[in-house]
């Protein structure tokens, strides 16, 4: 667990089973503003992820919003690492992954959103609801600072043997996603934690998403999209970094190179040549990381409930 100083959130803002999870981006925003209007938005608590950057409004903050905590890190780590870190320091069913730059457009309160996620319809007992927990992770409609509707939604494939991904809009309720886009959406925790959460060990804020999704649809979860929720940035939509450098590797063996047979999953010697052929790694370094990656499945293997080629074949052909 990366070193960590927890400034504040002594107080519970509501009863709504949602928290959100604040990361910072560069650049200047006003922070009691922000903090005013997710107060608003009536959050259980509120975790924000500061950086090892001096912060000399942290005590004042604190003081203000009750129910805010300011976790402040010694050193700067990646984004996926800083949701384990934050869903660590929370209880809340659900939470909710949110940038500084984003706004809620449209979706009501915590409380509405919650209820929307969090239950179903079907009555277990006069005045009470059943935990569906059936999915994952819930994305909301993103839109830019024109507020046009930005194409969130990742779509796997395979061309001539190389995996591709393409952004497509969300246009209608409950259409699947590989990840969420930005990691912005509604997490359940149980779920969440249960899967592991992101791999610490990727730096690479994409692969860590590729990652995180490709193990979501291997393990059998759902991540989909809601028309219900709506975000937008303030400014710049961030560029994502697709370089396929050490990060990539690790997601290869980890997500495309085990294969499902029966009731689990291996990978198989056969895999070694050609990731060898595409690391340029002198052999011995490279059988040191797809060793692991073999162990690692096989501890695994049974959690698997499919393997990539299936996943992305649903996608193309949804009915199969």
């Amino acid at each position: 667990m990366p070193s960590y100083t927890a400034v504040g959130g002594v107080e519970r803002s509501a009863s709504t089973g949602l928290s959100a999870i604040l990361l910072n981006r560069d650049g200047r925003y006003p922070r009691r503003t922000l903090f005013q209007e997710l107060e608003k938005i009536g959050f259980d608590y509120i975790i924000s992820m500061e950086g090892p950057q001096e912060r000399y409004d942290i005590e004042e903050l604190s003081g203000r919003f009750p129910s805010v905590r300011f976790i402040l890190l010694k050193k700067m780590i990646s984004p996926g690492e800083q949701i384990n870190l934050a869903v660590s320091e929370l209880t809340s069913p659900l939470f909710f992954v949110l940038w500084n730059d984003l706004r809620l457009l449209y979706g009501g309160g915590a409380e509405k959103i919650a209820n929307r996620f969090l239950y179903n319809s079907e009555q277990v007992s006069p005045g009470q609801q059943k935990n569906t927990g059936h999915r994952l992770c819930t994305v909301p409609v993103i839109q830019n600072s024109q507020f046009e509707t930005l194409p969130t939604l990742i779509v796997p494939a395979f061309l001539q043997k190389n995996l591709k991904t393409f952004p497509v809009a969300p246009l209608k309720e409950g259409l699947s996603t590989l990840y969420p886009f930005d990691g912005v959406g509604i997490y359940d925790r149980d779920r969440f934690v249960m899967l592991g959460g992101f791999d610490g060990t990727l730096k690479n804020l994409h692969w860590q998403l590729m990652d995180f999704g490709f193990r979501a649809y291997l393990w059998g979860e759902e991540i989909q999209c809601t028309q219900l929720v709506r975000l937008c940035y303030d400014g710049e939509v961030p560029a994502e970094d697709s370089t396929a450098e050490e990060s990539y590797r690790r997601f290869y063996l980890k997500n495309l190179a085990p294969v499902f047979r029966g009731d689990s999953a291996h990978i198989p010697l056969r895999r070694f040549p050609g990731y060898l052929f595409r690391t340029g790694f002198d052999p011995f370094s490279a059988w040191e990381d797809f060793s692991a990656a073999r162990r690692w499945v096989k501890t695994n293997r049974f959690r698997f409930r499919t393997d990539a080629r299936v996943i992305t074949d649903r996608w193309v052909h949804p009915e199969s």
